[in-house]
């Protein structure tokens, strides 16, 4: 096996090494600018994620980017996306494939700037840290403890394997790469980044490297490092590159993230940025030859569960599943009138007679017919062995990362009372002897319900859903399903069953169809068609579930992510290459509805 991954490693560094010879180039950081080969250069970026985008979008993705007038690409790499389980690396199959993303931008005759973490925050699952670190209880994360260390070093060092070909130093398009991200607002500890960039450094990744903080004094005192480029997130006036300038002297400054939109969270209106404020940055910064990185030019999907949350005034706050983020580029790929207004600002600024790129066309998406979902199977026709606990157990304790966990005891004879979970992360139903109960809510900050009284012995069902790991602030270590203890009129609950529902492949997979059919808990199927005789051609879709309550989604096999009706979000996209000619399948499980309802595909978004 080694010996088959040297000979893919020496053919890559052969295509990496033939191909760079139509333009070798250098790059370095002078005192105050970036040089390429030598001379003043002006990072004009714009930001993708492989990882929320389809593998065969990409090169559309690439030229949007180039199309718009920038000369870089930048990237997140996220570790947990292509490091589970622990120790398993995947860097190959469909949009985990980073060579080939980097191969793509290399062909498209662009510059690609990586930001591979460690944490990397982009509203993802844990900020790109793999969960499975929350097993061990104790573990500082974003920090020099050896236990976390060790792993991070793990990751640097495979992904290093896949970066080194296409360093601008070999001949390829990848000129700098971050250290971390965002430090400054995190903590102060720069032999912690000393040692990250260190281990790059070990790894042979000989390119210049940069941080990313606020344009604060305090963010950027705790989270520069002396001979690496300072990025600003943003960076919109002269004030704020002068005090990066003066705190971390002799490199250059850029705005590692300006602005294009915003994140959304369940509950929230679409977040929308004021268009006239994201023209006057730019042209601030196209007049003054500053450096930037437009923040998201196109944001994707946050597909399956990968998708974050944060906590603010309103405490815990989950993301949709769409990244569209009000981007100068649709979910999907089309350009929106913000990308053609700041296209042409851009290329205002071109030599005369320079013409920018076309503007390639996306595919249009299609619209599908309205079909229903009928009832397939039910959790409770799937319950997996259990395991016996006395008390409950965490996600993470019982090695879940994802999904669904339901802790099941038996009560004496009870008149009833006050149920209170504190600490349930961060979505429950309550059952009792089998009927629904109530919900509770960490978003709204509800533990505890009122439970009826039962004659004889009963049992209480507590089904939990995890919806996103913090992925901002110092709340990282934000572990899912029971996280405490179980009260019933103030008395502990002892003697637990639970059983684990990941909802992975391999669940989904083994699935058996059912009988509890009227139990919330459900799971439904519908087919769809797509045929070249009916005018169809395979193409982007989204799908509306705003008929359904909450739930999860599959089609033919593929987790396109959550829908709620809180909105805002009731479509989901589906990429193309997920859909297939003839007979496509869509299944979901809902947590509420019990009865069949109807779906269909659309072109937008809303």
């Amino acid at each position: 096996m080694k010996r088959v991954f040297l000979i893919v490693m020496i053919l890559v560094s052969v295509y990496a090494g033939l191909f760079s010879q139509k333009g070798r180039h250098t790059f370095k950081l002078g005192e105050t600018e970036f040089l390429l080969d030598g001379k003043p250069f002006q990072i004009i970026s714009g930001e993708l994620h492989p990882a929320r985008l389809a593998a065969d979008s990409w090169r559309h993705s690439i030229r949007m980017v180039k199309a718009l007038g920038c000369n870089t690409v930048s990237i997140y790499v996220f570790w947990n996306y292509h490091e589970n389980p622990e120790g398993v690396f995947d860097f190959e199959t469909g949009n985990r494939n980073i060579q080939e993303f980097i191969k793509i931008v290399q062909e498209e005759e662009m510059f690609l700037i990586v930001r591979p973490g460690p944490y990397v925050c982009a509203e993802w699952e844990l900020g790109g840290i793999p969960p499975y670190l929350l097993r061990i209880p104790d573990i500082k994360l974003r920090s020099t403890d050896e236990r976390y260390m060790a792993a991070a070093g793990r990751y640097i060092t495979r992904l290093s394997e896949e970066l080194k070909p296409w360093l601008v130093t070999n001949g390829g398009p990848v000129i700098m790469l971050q250290i971390e991200n965002e430090y400054g607002s995190y903590g102060n500890d720069k032999n912690y980044l000393t040692r990250i960039r260190d281990l790059w450094q070990k790894n042979g990744i000989n390119i210049p490297t940069f941080t990313a903080d606020g344009p604060s004094e305090e963010m950027l005192k705790a989270g520069t490092l002396p001979g690496s480029a300072v990025g600003l997130d943003s960076g919109s006036e002269n004030k704020d590159f002068e005090l990066a300038a003066k705190i971390n002297p002799g490199v250059p400054v850029f705005s590692s993230e300006t602005y294009t939109g915003w994140l959304t969270h369940w509950g929230e209106p679409w977040a929308k940025k004021d268009s006239l404020k994201l023209m006057n940055e730019i042209k601030y910064l196209m007049d003054n030859r500053r450096s930037f990185n437009l923040y998201v030019l196109q944001g994707g999907t946050n597909f399956g569960f990968r998708a974050g949350a944060n906590t603010g005034v309103k405490g815990y706050e989950p993301t949709v599943t769409s990244y569209d983020y009000n981007a100068l580029v649709t979910e999907q790929g089309q350009p929106t009138p913000r990308y053609d207004a700041i296209r042409e600002l851009i290329g205002s600024y071109n030599p005369k007679g320079k013409k920018m790129v076309d503007v390639p066309q996306a595919p249009d998406p299609i619209e599908l017919t309205p079909f229903f979902l009928q009832p397939f199977t039910s959790l409770w026709d799937n319950l997996p062995q259990p395991v016996i606990s006395e008390n409950p157990s965490s996600f993470e304790s019982l090695k879940q990362d994802d999904g669904l966990v339901l802790y099941r005891t038996d009560l004496a004879d009870t008149a009833g009372g006050l149920l209170k979970i504190p600490g349930v992360h961060d979505y429950a139903l309550v059952f009792l002897n089998g009927n629904f109960i109530e919900k509770l809510d960490r978003r709204e900050g509800t533990d505890t319900i009122r439970i009826p009284s039962t004659s004889g012995k009963a049992v209480l069902d507590i089904l939990v859903e995890s919806m996103g790991r913090i992925n901002y602030g110092m709340d990282l270590a934000d572990y899912k399903g029971i996280t405490g203890k179980v009260l019933l009129n103030s008395k502990e609950l002892k003697n637990w069953k639970i059983y684990n529902f990941p909802l992975d492949d391999r669940f989904v997979y083994n699935l058996r169809s059912g009988r509890t059919l009227n139990r919330p808990g459900m799971f439904f199927k519908g087919n769809f068609m797509i045929t070249r005789d009916a005018g169809f051609k395979r193409s982007d879709t989204y799908i509306d579930f705003s008929n359904f309550s909450k739930g999860i989604v599959w089609v033919n096999g593929h987790n396109i992510g959550r829908y709620w009706n809180i909105g805002p979000q009731t479509r989901l996209f589906c990429p193309a290459s997920w859909l297939r000619d003839g007979l496509n399948e869509v299944m979901i499980l809902d947590l509420h509805e019990t009865k069949a309802q109807m779906i269909s595909g659309h072109t937008t978004l809303k």
